[in-house]
């Protein structure tokens, strides 16, 4: 299984599937179609049924229960789609086998355990990295991995195993395509995305969430004559972000605290505009957050006398915590299966998102489970393979019901 994994890991991470934000198509890239192929032609090797790619770019399967007593039917998701923010094109991927502990050196970057602790109980373990240009991929393709080594072994060794639902879906990364998640393909009692951290993470608690786009405008004069004229939007732009606090920018966060960030800014002097995401487990918490923004927009109008700040304001996602607990279901099954592994499930809020907290409020119960993916978003991102393998054994006990 171990050696299956690795391979199936390996050859999915070299494929390149970055999303585009910047896209209003779903997929937003094409690209993502080579991989949807390549898991729909494995998906029909191994025997499923209803395999197909949507025209959206999703892959559904069904592997219909060899059990005689009818169970529960599960879903199993993981994301195909890598971050738009970091080049996942040309990966090369680095395996580094019985990890020594001590400081990994790649192109231009160092991982170093005083940098990143958790690579201190890695030791000893298989890793596998960037080689420091690119992403690596495990956010989600470690994900995909298990699930499709899990079937492998299912079907290669006729496991007992429920109905089981397979999903692999695009643009997860800019939080568009589960918009088009079609659940009448996907007819289940409750799912899993696999698209966590350690192997031991079960994750129902995430932020609620919302995007915030600033446009300032300000009065353009040729900078010779423009004393007691002109407004210039990128210092206004300067001026509004300086009114929001400090203590709530993310990298003064941790565990349940929400924050205000900086994404992106973009201005002349004639027009600006700011881009934030806003992030709260708690919904109260996340209002208050919103009006802070339009409090910075009504001050900054008042004092010039003129609408010269316009924030607009959009919700993109709910924590999933107050379904779920209504629907623990799906969380005792996890829990059971890790515990008859001897695994410990470890609970821990998602300082983020997934395609599960939409399910969830389209009416799929669907928590989420970890990888043994680390790092995620950038050069630094590594994945231990050893925490794949208990993932996918994971996996497989959950099927058995």
């Amino acid at each position: 299984m171990k050696r299956i994994l690795l391979e199936n890991f390996l050859r999915y991470v070299k494929i390149d599937t970055m999303s585009d934000e910047e896209s209003n198509t779903t997929p937003s890239t094409q690209k993502q179609f080579q991989l949807a192929k390549i898991l729909e032609t494995e998906l029909k090797t191994l025997g499923l049924q209803d395999v197909h790619v949507s025209k959206d770019c999703f892959v559904y399967a069904t592997l219909p229960s060899n059990l005689k007593n009818n169970t529960a039917s599960i879903g199993f998701i993981a994301h195909m789609d890598t971050i738009p923010g970091f080049s996942g094109t040309n990966v090369k991927p680095m395996v580094i086998e019985s990890y020594d502990g001590k400081t990994i050196k790649l192109s231009g970057i160092e991982l170093t355990p005083t940098q990143f602790p958790f690579l201190k109980e890695l030791k000893g373990k298989t890793l596998i990295t960037t080689d420091g240009t690119t992403v690596l991929g495990a956010d989600d393709k470690a994900g995909i991995a298990e699930i499709m080594t899990m079937l492998w072994v299912l079907t290669k060794e006729n496991l007992p195993h429920a109905e089981l639902h397979i999903a692999f879906t695009p643009d997860e990364e800019i939080g568009t395509g589960v918009q088009s998640f079609d659940l009448t393909k996907f007819n289940c009692d409750y799912a899993y995305t696999v698209d966590g951290g350690a192997y031991n993470e079960i994750n129902f608690e995430n932020f609620n969430a919302a995007s915030a786009t600033v446009t300032i405008k300000g009065l353009d004069i040729h900078p010779g004559s423009a004393k007691n004229q002109m407004l210039n939007a990128n210092e206004l732009a300067m001026e509004f972000h300086h009114m929001l606090p400090k203590e709530q920018k993310p990298e003064y966060t941790e565990l349940y605290e929400g924050f205000i960030h900086l994404t992106d800014m973009k201005g002349t002097v004639g027009e600006a505009q700011l881009s934030y995401i806003i992030r709260d487990h708690n919904k109260k918490a996340l209002e208050k957050k919103k009006d802070i923004l339009k409090y910075a927009q009504d001050f900054i109008n008042k004092k010039y006398g003129k609408p010269l700040v316009h924030v607009t304001i959009q919700d993109s996602y709910f924590n999933m915590a107050e379904i779920i607990k209504k629907n623990p279901k799906c969380l005792a099954h996890a829990e059971k299966a890790m515990q008859r592994l001897g695994i410990e499930p470890a609970a821990s809020p998602i300082r983020g998102g997934t395609d599960g907290a939409r399910l969830t409020y389209m009416g799929l119960p669907t928590p989420n489970l970890g990888t043994g993916g680390y790092n995620c978003h950038g050069p630094y991102e590594l994945a231990c393979l050893e925490e794949m393998e208990w993932v996918t054994k994971i996996l497989i006990e959950i099927s058995k019901t």
